[in-house]
This record gives C-alpha cells, sequence and structure tokens, in this order.
C-alpha cells in the first residue's frame, strides 16, 4: 500500500478491515460519502482495542474524546461487497488531543479516501469540561506505547 503521511511526527499505526454492506450504499452501489466517517470510527475503535487507548479505557479514566474535526478527500468509490482496508494513523501532538489520519483502500490496494479526525478530552463524569491538560492516563499510555520517554 502507499503511504502519504508525514514520516517526521511519531505515529502508530493499525490496520482493519470492514465489508461494504448493502445498507451504506446508494442506489447506483457506491458507497454514500458519509459513510466513510462510519469506516474511519471501526478504524478507530479497532485501533483503542489493539493498543489499549479505547473508548470503554477512556470511559474507565473519567474522560470521552468527542471529534471536534473531521474531513475527507474521496479518490474512487468503494461499492457493495467490497473490501476495505482502513489504515488508521494515530500522530502525536503535545496537546491535549488526539489526531488520527485515515487511509481507506479497496482490495485491490487502490486508495479510495484519506481523512483525518481530532478529538479532545472531556470529563465524563462533570459537567463535561474540556481538559486544557493532557490527562494523567493518556500521558501513561503514551509511556506505555514508546511515544514517551520514561
Amino acid at each position: 500500500m502507499k503511504r502519504k503521511m508525514p514520516s517526521k511526527q511519531k505515529q502508530i499505526e493499525h490496520i482493519t478491515q470492514v465489508r461494504v454492506r448493502f445498507v451504506e450504499t446508494d442506489p447506483l452501489g457506491i458507497v454514500w460519502h458519509g459513510n466513510y466517517i462510519q469506516y474511519f470510527e471501526d478504524g478507530r475503535e479497532s485501533f483503542g482495542r489493539k493498543h489499549g487507548i479505547s473508548y470503554l479505557d477512556q470511559k474507565e479514566h473519567g474522560y470521552a474524546t468527542p471529534i471536534v474535526k473531521s474531513s475527507t478527500d474521496h479518490k474512487h468509490p468503494l461499492r457493495y461487497g467490497d473490501v476495505a482496508t482502513v489504515k488508521t494513523i494515530y500522530m502525536d501532538s503535545p496537546a491535549a488531543k488526539m489526531i488520527f489520519h485515515y487511509e481507506i483502500y479497496n482490495q485491490n490496494d487502490q486508495l479510495v479516501c484519506t481523512g483525518e479526525t481530532v478529538q479532545v478530552f472531556v470529563d465524563n463524569i462533570g459537567n463535561g469540561d474540556l481538559s486544557l491538560n493532557i490527562p494523567e492516563f493518556f500521558i501513561q499510555w503514551k509511556k506505555n506505547v514508546g511515544l514517551l520517554d520514561e
């Protein structure tokens, strides 16, 4: 697969696959553009389970991470029955946020969509206040996966 993401920034990649379901397509059998965001979500959830930073892990520490920005760039269509590969790339940031880049490929390894989401930390126990500081559990996670020195 071709790689287009910047390499200077510390990052962690994860690959997962999704099969395009009939309900995700328009009358022409092409994936409706809004469903690519769901494929990003599938990749992000799989990434979180694999690397120990799932939504349930965050909730256990009293945080939620809503998306505050998302973007997609469509290059080729996916169709009903295709098996798509979603590459989810966590891009490290010094700020209290999580940035993910995505690359979606069809079964012929053709790049069909790229995108990005940005998530911030909010208090999941109190009033949902935005955390301006990186939560301690997230600092520990970064150390555990080798993004920060001990």
